[in-house]
């Protein structure tokens, strides 16, 4: 799956100086992760950077044989992982979004919305019918704008207020 981005940023004129507004087209591509692949690799250096460095949590939070039987999905650009999450199956046709993460030049552009969306379609592929995650609270905003819905009060975990949301998945289509 390959989606096109739209990145905006100001610069000036190589002539007269004067400010204009460039545009670039990144194409990002989204596929699985390998469980202990030099993929797998990138994909918990980007985790640690953007989800748990910022807040003290050591990289033995992370617990790669129980992952191995999860599914491991990035965005790339070129080679380049740039978001990152995890589907844990969890019981029936119940699957959990884990550890979801884009990288800081990547944020506000699209790439999380567009990985989330892959992450459904693996889902549903997979058969399940429900996304359901644990999400921080300041980016419950977010998910609510990607058909997430509040199921449950505030609680912590690792210190951060979190709330349970989940979405209902649309059948997969052949």
């Amino acid at each position: 799956m390959n989606k096109a981005h739209r990145t905006l940023w100001l610069g000036f004129c190589f002539f007269c100086r004067c400010p204009v507004t460039f545009v670039a087209v990144t194409t990002l591509h989204y596929k699985r992760i390998p469980a202990g692949s030099p993929a797998y690799e990138d994909m918990l250096a980007l985790r640690m950077r953007v989800l748990l460095d910022p807040i003290g949590i050591p990289r033995s939070y992370i617990n790669p044989q129980k992952e191995a039987g999860d599914f491991l999905l990035g965005a790339y650009q070129d080679d380049a992982l740039v978001a990152c999450c995890i589907l844990t199956p969890l019981s029936g046709r119940v699957v959990q979004l884990r550890q979801m993460a884009v990288d800081l030049p990547f944020q506000k552009k699209g790439s999380g919305a567009a990985l989330l969306s892959f992450a459904e379609s693996i889902a549903g592929q997979n058969g399940y019918t429900e996304l359901v995650m644990h999400a921080r609270d300041t980016v419950l905003p977010f998910y609510a704008k990607c058909g997430y819905r509040i199921a449950g009060e505030q609680f912590f975990e690792v210190g951060i207020a979190h709330h349970k949301m989940s979405k209902t998945l649309r059948p997969a289509t052949v």
